[in-house]
Parts: structure tokens; C-alpha cells; sequence
């Protein structure tokens, strides 16, 4: 209802009134300015003059409530009067009908104007803590721009690390050959079988072809294209390629490329796309940002990464989650422990415990601050950035952390990051950026997919804790038809903990007596052997390796393949290890053993210049021959 004032001489355009000694009006008045743009004049009550133009408004009124001023005559004063004026952007018309068409809320509002309008030196106080100097919506330009170039830099090494181990992994002569798996497909799927359903199933273009030097053109492709994210080379239509030709070769590596973080790779280039400006030339980031949805897609993604991860290891009701000390066993049974972890594996168990139990309050709390304005969002990213860092120093996990830190990128809106760049650098992104929206296609698109992505990710969330209902299996069906996509999946590292590291040793032999061993490049042997730093790279055989150890041959059958390549003498097999002990002809016979290791002490270290100390606990694998695998 408009207030019982009316005035004679109206604006001629909305004009909100307000009393400008007040910080916190002042504040909020800038943000209202912002997003009404052009439509509203705003006017401090103190202006002079301010009497004589509206003198049926008591000055003392304005000290009271926020007045709006309509063209026709009518004022608005209070909560009512801030719904008109945001009304004036399409955007936040919503608030008005609400308003209009709820009286709880209609109450509520006027309610909690009245206790804010009592309190505003608290209230002034609250929005200096969560916004900080900037209550106005500010823009992400500048941030979007550096994510798009880190993801190039990701996809780069992704694409370049992968085509270095291609042809020992699934090439003819690899452990897993694409061309056998294609072929049985073919046969499957029949020649005239449906293409959409095959593609939709296995989502590969291998289904073009499946030789060597396809597999070697689909990573030289991705290397191209990479780059030209990472110049700002049509960015939208990059990303898009790039999605594409690594789903494609993650679908073929079957075991090798089924980790967590290549299909985090592929969730994240294909949110990015949305993000990404539809156009062929780079730009400096001075160009209007496209936030909004698109911005939130990423920031949800890491949401369900980081809360995820917290929430699987305390459902799996593991107990060396539960009493804290999962990482007085983590630093050494991890898969490709740094030098740096056997250091963190020296602290005492109570510096152990408290750590476990600060990575439990940045998995679990870090990420609830996405959703808060401003100054809690930074604090966040800059918490989940900090345990990233610990992660690389302690742990080689490919490109993951940096896919994470990428993402956190996302958090920090470009005026704090335009103050973290050196102070010739600042012009290069210091022009205002205002947003406009985006075609009404892409608008569409967008609007549908974050549909989609929100459905799924929050079911993925909730399926983290353990909680399963009824009314989910709709949404599970909806998942498990999106799967082969991998491109909205769930997350959880480590939900239960290992405690014993166990590491297979592959050894061959001409006479079944005398056994020479296999060394992998970055996998724990030679105890003496310091761990090192080999991430973002991941050398895809090692990874496998420590997960052959957690249980046996038989349910590893990449492994006998990979032991027949041996007896083969198979060249790009070869390749991925550290060393041949048989340069001239293959061995006759193989066989596995299965070591334990650990840390050494820091005394044993000083004594002997060992990192590990193993100890033998059996056979992992019979020597077999090439007879054996009927070759």
C-alpha cells in the first residue's frame, strides 16, 4: 500500500530518498544504484533544497525509513519502497509480486525493516564483516579469464602426459589394446547397429578408428587445442573439442584413465563451456562477464568436490577417520608419497590428529562459505586453496589439486584480485565491467543444463552421507543414464583409510631361477630411492600398481595382460618403466612378489640413507610363462 503522502510537484523519474549520514543506507544505496542503473535517481536527505521540493515529506521522516518517490505522486517508504526499486530491474521484479501476493512475507519484510532501521550500527557493522568495502555486486571478469587460461594449462598437461603413455596403455601392442575392445564392440553392436546408441553407451571417436596413430592424433588434437585455450583462441569452441576428445580417450583407457580427477576434468570442461565468451579472437578481460548461472556451475562443482569428500570418509564409519589419525598411516601408504610426506610422517600422532581434524573443518566447513557474500567466499577459497598446497607438498595426485585450485579462482571477484596483481599489471584489467546478458539460446541452454547439473550434484551430495530414499531413484536412473558421459559425477577420496602399503614387485627370469626386477619410474623400489615430485604428470601404470597391491591378480586383469606385454618384449609396454633388465631378448618367465613398506625413522635414515624399509610377504603372482596365457 502506498504511503498516505502524496506530493504535488512529482520527479520525473523514480527518485529514492535517503538519509545520507546513515553508513549503512549509504552502503547499501550504492549496491540499489548498481542494479537499477539508469531507471532510479538516487538523493541524500540532507540535500539542499530537498524540503522546498517535497514539502508534504517531514524532514524527520527520512531519518525513519528509505522513501521512493513515484512519477505519478505516490510515495513508498520502508521494505515496500526497496521491492519498487529493485523492481525497476527485471532481474529483481520477483521481490515485488512477492511482496504484493504474500502478506507473510509482505509482514516479515516490514518486520525486519523495522529491526534493522533500530540496529544500524550493528547491521553496518555485519556488512563490513561478510562484504567488506564493497557492498555492490562486482563482477568476474578477470577471474573467469584466469580459469580459463588455468584449465588450458591443466588440459595441456593432461593431453601432453597422456600421449607420452598412450600406446603402452591401450595401443596394439599395449596392455589394453583399444583395437580388441573396438573390435568386440563392432561385433556387439553388430555393423548396422544403431550409431546414436553406441556413441551414447560408449562415448568414443575411436569408433572411427582405433589405430596407434589415431590414438596419437586424438592427444596431439587436445595438446592444439589446449594451447589455444591457453592464448584465449575461440574459447568456447575449445572447450568443447577438448571435452569431446578426452571423453573419448577416457572412454577407451578403460582402468588407466578411470580416476576421480579425469572425470573432474571432464565435469569441469564442460561447465567451463558455459562460461567460456562465444568468440574466435583473445581478448584482454575487460569485456562484460557472463556470471550469473554459468558462474555458479563451477562454484556448485567444487562444492560437491570438497563436501563430498569430508562427508564419505565420516559415512564410511572408518575408524581411523573417526579417532583422527587416518594421517599418522596417510603420508606413506598414499600412491606416489614427495619427499615431503616422509618429513609429515616424522610428526607426533597429536600434530597428526590436529591436522586430520582441520582438513574435517575445511572439507566440511570451507565450502558452506561459497554461498556467503563476499568476504566469508574469499576466506573460503583461501582455505581450501591452503589445504590443496598441503596436498601437492605431500602428495603426487596428477592435476587434481590444481583443477581444485583453479576452480577456487572462481571465488574471488576481480576487485581483490585486481589488488593482487603487481601495480603495472593493474591497467591491463582495470576498466569498469558492467554484465549483459547472454544470447537467449545460450540463456536456454544454460538455464537447462544447471537444471540438470543441480538435480544430479545435489543426489550425488546427499548419496555421500549414506542417506538413500525412495524419492531418490528417479535421479539415480537419471545418473546412470548420464554415466558413460562422466560428466556430472561423484566424488570421495580415500573414504577408507589404508593403513599397510603393499607394493608389487614384477620380476623375470630365463631360467626360473635367477630373477631380475622391473623398476617403475615413480612407484617406491630401491628403498634408498628418495620419493619425488612428478605431478601434474601422471604416470598411469604406477597409479595402477597401488591398486593391483590392495587385492590380487585374479581381480586385476589388466595385470596378467600387462605381464604376457613382458614376456611379449612389447616395446611400448617397455617404455613405461624405468628399466629393461633383459635389453636383448624377453625373459621365459614372470612372476610377482609382494613387498610391505614403510617409512623409515629418522635414525634408520641417518645410518643407512633409506627412505623405506620392506619386508617380503609372498607371491602375488606364480611365474607363468607366454604358455600360460596361450601365446
Amino acid at each position: 500500500m502506498p504511503d498516505a503522502v502524496r506530493v504535488s510537484r512529482p520527479p520525473t523519474k523514480p527518485l529514492v530518498v535517503f538519509d545520507g549520514d546513515c553508513g549503512f543506507c549509504t552502503s547499501w544505496i550504492r549496491r540499489w544504484e548498481q542494479i537499477t542503473g539508469q531507471a532510479v535517481d538516487y538523493l541524500p536527505a540532507q540535500t539542499e533544497g530537498l524540503a522546498e521540493r517535497f514539502p508534504e515529506i517531514s524532514p524527520e521522516r527520512y531519518e525513519v525509513a528509505v522513501h521512493l518517490v513515484e512519477p505519478d505522486g505516490g510515495v513508498y517508504v520502508a521494505a515496500e519502497a526497496i521491492f519498487r526499486t529493485l523492481a525497476y530491474a527485471p532481474s529483481s521484479a520477483w521481490m515485488l509480486r512477492l511482496y504484493r501476493n504474500s502478506s507473510l512475507f509482505a509482514r516479515c519484510s516490514e518486520r525486519t525493516y523495522r529491526l534493522v532501521a533500530r540496529h544500524r550500527g550493528l547491521f553496518s557493522r555485519l556488512t563490513r564483516w561478510l562484504w567488506g568495502r564493497h557492498v555492490e555486486r562486482t563482477s568476474h571478469a578477470l577471474a573467469i579469464w584466469l580459469f580459463l587460461r588455468a584449465l588450458g594449462a591443466i588440459y595441456l598437461v593432461a593431453f601432453f602426459s597422456l600421449w607420452s603413455q598412450i600406446h603402452g596403455l591401450v595401443g596394439h601392442e599395449g596392455i589394453l589394446p583399444v583395437d580388441r575392445l573396438m573390435g568386440g564392440l563392432s561385433r556387439a553392436y553388430g555393423i548396422h547397429g544403431i550409431a546414436w546408441e553406441r556413441y551414447r553407451l560408449v562415448p568414443t571417436l575411436c569408433w572411427l578408428s582405433s589405430s596407434d596413430n589415431f590414438l596419437a592424433a586424438q592427444c596431439a588434437a587436445g595438446v592444439v587445442l589446449a594451447l589455444a585455450l591457453l592464448v584465449d583462441l575461440a574459447p568456447m569452441l575449445s572447450l568443447g573439442l577438448l571435452w569431446l576428445l578426452y571423453l573419448s580417450l577416457a572412454t577407451v583407457g578403460r582402468d588407466f584413465l578411470g580416476f576421480q580427477w579425469d572425470n573432474l576434468l571432464l565435469e569441469c570442461g564442460f561447465v567451463a563451456i558455459f562460461l567460456a565468451p562465444a568468440r574466435l579472437w583473445p581478448r584482454p578481460p575487460r569485456t562484460p562477464d557472463r556470471s550469473g548461472v554459468a558462474l555458479w556451475l563451477p562454484r556448485l562443482l567444487l562444492f560437491k568436490l570438497m563436501f563430498s569428500s569430508g562427508c564419505v570418509k565420516l559415512a564410511s564409519h572408518d575408524p581411523s577417520w573417526r579417532n583422527l589419525t587416518a594421517l599418522s598411516f596417510h603420508y606413506q601408504t598414499q600412491p606416489l608419497p614427495t619427499w615431503v610426506a616422509w618429513y609429515a610422517n616424522q610428526l607426533p600422532l597429536w600434530i597428526q590428529k590436529l591436522s586430520c581434524a582441520l582438513m574435517f573443518v575445511v572439507e566440511l566447513g570451507a565450502p558452506l562459505l561459497i554461498f556467503l557474500p563476499r568476504r566469508p567466499r574469499l576466506l573460503g577459497a583461501c582455505l581450501l586453496a591452503a589445504l590443496q598446497v598441503l596436498i601437492l607438498s605431500t602428495g603426487n595426485y596428477t592435476f587434481f589439486n590444481w583443477l581444485t585450485l583453479a576452480l577456487c579462482v572462481l571465488l574471488v571477484d576481480d576487485i581483490t584480485l585486481r589488488a593482487l596483481l603487481p601495480r603495472r599489471l593493474r591497467g591491463f584489467a582495470s576498466r569498469p565491467v558492467s554484465s549483459v546478458a547472454a544470447g537467449r539460446g545460450r540463456s536456454l541452454a544454460t538455464g537447462a543444463f544447471a537444471i540438470v547439473f543441480v538435480s544430479l550434484s545435489s543426489f550425488q551430495v546427499v548419496s555421500s552421507t549414506g542417506f538413500r530414499s525412495a524419492w531418490s531413484s528417479p535421479l539415480a536412473s537419471a545418473e546412470a543414464w548420464l554415466d558413460p558421459l562422466r560428466t556430472i559425477s561423484g566424488y570421495g577420496l580415500f573414504a577408507v583409510m589404508t593403513t599397510e602399503r603393499r607394493e608389487i614387485v614384477v620380476e623375470g627370469s630365463e631360467d626360473g631361477e635367477i630373477w631380475k626386477p622391473y623398476e617403475l619410474r615413480y612407484k617406491p623400489g630401491e628403498v634408498n630411492r628418495r620419493p619425488g615430485f612428478v605431478a601434474p604428470h601422471q604416470p598411469r601404470l604406477d597409479w595402477q600398481m597401488w591398486f593391483a597391491a590392495l587385492g590380487d591378480a585374479r581381480d586385476n586383469r589388466w595385470f596378467l595382460h600387462f605381464c604376457a606385454r613382458l614376456l611379449q618384449g612389447s616395446r611400448p609396454v617397455l617404455a613405461l618403466l624405468a628399466n629393461n633388465p633383459f635389453p636383448t631378448h624377453p625373459p621365459r618367465f614372470i612372476r610377482a612378489e609382494l613387498y610391505r613398506y614403510h617409512f623409515t625413522e629418522a635414525s634408520e635414515r641417518r645410518a643407512t640413507g633409506a627412505w623405506w624399509h620392506r619386508e617380503h610377504i609372498g607371491s602375488y603372482l606364480p611365474p607363468v610363462s607366454l604358455r600360460d596365457f596361450g601365446l
